[in-house]
């Protein structure tokens, strides 16, 4: 009986075990990252085989309003998968000193409910490790609401640059074709 008892919480400790690796991941979301003006952080692991959109963002940019095109696209489509993440970054000078402050803009100005990240670099040797890889894959974003689109199996990566706007129908298309 004892032996019975073993075999069924090893079991249960293995089941255990293969579902928290199970949202594990091996690639260059496999990375935790502080939420925006919060001591929470994520893994984007949690988003593994969800398409994402990668946003290096700015609160006061020529381009800052497209938080709002960026919110519908997320709407539009993050029951079908899509994950919008936006990266707040002073790499242009645009950006808030004060992190309550980007998040007013993002949160309260702009009504943002998909992921943001605290502000970081998105450029050089200082950017954070997911735009070290994005970068090295595509180019550095030249500007303030590049548009890095992900593929679910991380293999593919298509870089928009600040004009295309989350409403125009290339991005659009893309992420239909991402999400298909």
């Amino acid at each position: 009986m004892f032996r019975f008892a073993t075999i069924g919480i090893c079991s249960a400790l293995l089941s255990v075990s293969l579902f928290a690796t199970g949202s594990e991941c091996d690639d260059f979301t496999n990375v935790s990252l502080r939420k925006l003006h919060s001591k929470e952080s994520i893994n984007l692991c949690e988003f593994k085989d969800k398409p994402l959109l990668i946003v290096n963002t700015a609160s006061n940019c020529g381009f800052t309003g497209q938080f709002k095109g960026l919110e519908q696209l997320y709407q539009d489509y993050k029951d079908k998968g899509l994950v919008v993440i936006g990266f707040p970054s002073d790499d242009f000078f645009q950006e808030e000193e004060d992190e309550a402050n980007t998040a007013k803009v993002c949160f309260m100005n702009y009504g943002v409910t998909f992921p943001m990240m605290a502000t970081t670099a998105v450029r050089g040797s200082d950017a954070n490790d997911v735009f070290k890889h994005l970068n090295a894959a595509t180019s550095s974003p030249n500007w303030n609401f590049y548009k890095y689109l992900v593929s679910a199996d991380r293999k593919t990566i298509e870089r928009f640059n600040s004009k295309t706007t989350p409403e125009s129908d290339e991005l659009r298309q893309a992420i239909e074709k991402q999400l298909k």
